[in-house]
């Protein structure tokens, strides 16, 4: 029998191009700070290497936020309210607004991601688990601008943001998306997940598995420029660096040349000297109360929190103005 197909194929938003992410790492190569955006690590191989990240021992962050938005699933749609207009961003494979529906039954689901290819899939296998479900996927750069679809009549557009991906960002640019959400939002809400302030040693676990994944992941992104912009990274030739910056509250991770080394990229050779150390990601942990401080700035109003029994995760139920304000 033929897989049911998804009725609407993804939309797509304007996003990065190849030449975008050529601009980006030649820039990374060529000139301090030597970093480039995580957003890079999500190809269809780095969502699946992240999903399987996901599932490792070390790895806290997905089976505790899952635990809590299983656990509290009726009191965030008390929250949250019925029969919203959902918006994902960075929906992966879909997999923590699984936890929610039975209890949340939005009118309609919007995921976007980045990855068109691994969206598509999610997104696919999501209406055959439930075929009720109105699914509108949206490929893209949520980052960028974001024209939704027309809001449904007397819905309320919520947005789903877990995962603490908000920790990736800077604090400059975590206050800037949540000031875009908060007006894109208007009248409803966000419900957002971040990563807590623990001890350095958990965290250092969780980025250096011991099955080699989130290195993979890590080195991906140079794998990625092979494949797409024809460059010749020796994979053999960098470590996988990552370590808690206590100073900062934010893991970072960095590739490592092994070795002096000459690449080519974009029809250029770039001279890579042994040491040098691209900043690939960072991972910014959050307090309670300085997340809740973050969303106050940027124009929500912070409602229920709710946090596993160590303290490790928190899910935070964000209210939006109901008419935009001006923001500096």
């Amino acid at each position: 029998m033929r897989s049911p197909r998804l009725a609407v194929p993804p939309l797509d938003l304007p996003g990065e191009s190849e030449s975008a992410f050529l601009a980006d790492l030649r820039q990374a190569l060529l000139e301090p700070p030597h970093a480039i955006s995580p957003k890079y690590f999500y190809d269809a191989e780095g969502s699946r290497l992240f999903d399987r990240i996901c599932e490792l021992p070390e790895y806290y962050p997905t089976r505790t936020e899952c635990a809590i938005l299983l656990r509290h699933a009726a009191d965030i749609a008390t929250q949250v309210g019925p029969g919203c207009d959902l918006v994902e961003f960075g929906a992966g494979s879909c997999s923590k607004v699984r936890l929610l529906l039975p209890q949340l039954q939005p009118r309609r689901y919007l995921p976007i991601d980045i990855s068109a290819q691994h969206l598509q899939l999610a997104a696919a296998d999501l209406v055959r688990a439930h075929p009720g479900l109105v699914v509108v996927p949206l490929a893209g750069d949520y980052l960028g601008p974001i024209r939704l679809p027309p809001a449904l009549p007397g819905a309320r557009r919520v947005g789903f943001f877990p995962g603490s991906t908000i920790g990736n960002f800077t604090p400059e640019e975590a206050l800037r998306f949540l000031q875009d959400a908060a007006r894109l939002l208007r009248g409803g809400g966000l419900l957002l997940g971040a990563d807590l302030v623990k001890d350095p040693a958990v965290l250092h676990a969780a980025y250096n598995d011991a099955q080699g994944v989130t290195a993979a992941f890590n080195l991906n992104l140079l794998a990625r420029a092979n494949r797409e912009l024809g460059a010749d990274f020796d994979l053999e030739s960098f470590w996988h660096s990552a370590f808690y910056n206590a100073g900062r509250q934010r893991i970072e991770m960095h590739l490592v040349s092994r070795r002096r080394q000459r690449v080519r990229l974009g029809g250029e050779t770039f001279d890579i000297p042994e040491g040098l150390s691209l900043h690939t990601e960072n991972s910014h942990k959050y307090t309670v109360q300085g997340l809740q401080s973050l969303a106050e700035q940027a124009g929500f109003r912070p409602a229920a929190v709710w946090t596993d029994e160590r303290a490790l995760f928190s899910v935070h139920w964000l209210r939006a103005p109901d008419h935009e304000r001006s923001m500096d």
